[in-house]
């Protein structure tokens, strides 16, 4: 007995929807976004080993007072957990790296998969903001490499979220969420925009001495 043609796109349609391929380009920035963060990581851990080795070595992303890669390396919120920040950024970042391979070679990776990397994302930028607030308000300088953790992390959260959510918003197409999902980058933009203000006023009395 032939199955109906309408009963078999019945069965087709949960699994497409679940495992279907991410947009290119979003595929193209988590791999991008992934290999910058994962240098960024791995320069900060070349750089804290030399300073384990040697006290007195002065990192390459020293370039003033205020961005100094030094300054907060020495500092307990440099290893939260024990041990340097930039291991946690190793792993991570490989993950991501991995996935973006997959997404650009147009492998269609369970939705599933997408909504926990979303998930882990979620978590980094949270870590995020707290490193901010302490650079900001506790340790008093800004390092470079983790500026360039910061902003890759983010995007990476707003572009594996939009795929993690983007077939269900598709299906309700309407609703603050998907309000927000189409303007995820001016929403993005507004956000880096609030960081930059911040440094800039916490800061002031330095950044007007070089005016």
């Amino acid at each position: 007995m032939t199955t109906p043609v309408s009963a078999q796109t019945d069965d087709l349609t949960p699994q497409s929807r679940s495992e279907a391929p991410a947009p290119a380009p979003s595929a193209w920035w988590v791999l991008i976004a992934g290999v910058i963060g994962l240098a960024a990581s791995a320069a900060l851990t070349v750089e804290k080993i030399d300073l384990l080795l040697n006290p007195a070595y002065v990192p390459s992303c020293n370039f003033n007072p205020i961005l100094s890669c030094g300054s907060v390396m020495v500092t307990p919120q440099a290893s939260l957990l024990g041990f340097p920040n930039p291991l946690l950024g190793l792993v991570a970042f490989t993950v991501v790296v991995v996935t973006g391979l997959l997404a650009v070679t147009k492998l269609a990776l369970p939705q599933w998969y997408w909504t926990g990397l979303a998930i882990g994302l979620l978590i980094g930028a949270a870590f995020v903001h707290w490193l901010i607030y302490q650079s900001l308000y506790r340790i008093g300088a800004l390092c470079p490499y983790c500026m360039v953790v910061w902003a890759a992390t983010i995007t990476l959260l707003v572009v594996v979220a939009s795929i993690a959510c983007r077939p269900a918003l598709q299906r309700r197409g309407h609703g603050v969420a998907w309000a927000l999902y189409e303007w995820r980058w001016s929403v993005t933009a507004l956000w880096f925009t609030a960081v930059f203000l911040l440094i800039m006023a916490r800061f002031w009395d330095y950044w007007s001495t070089l005016l």
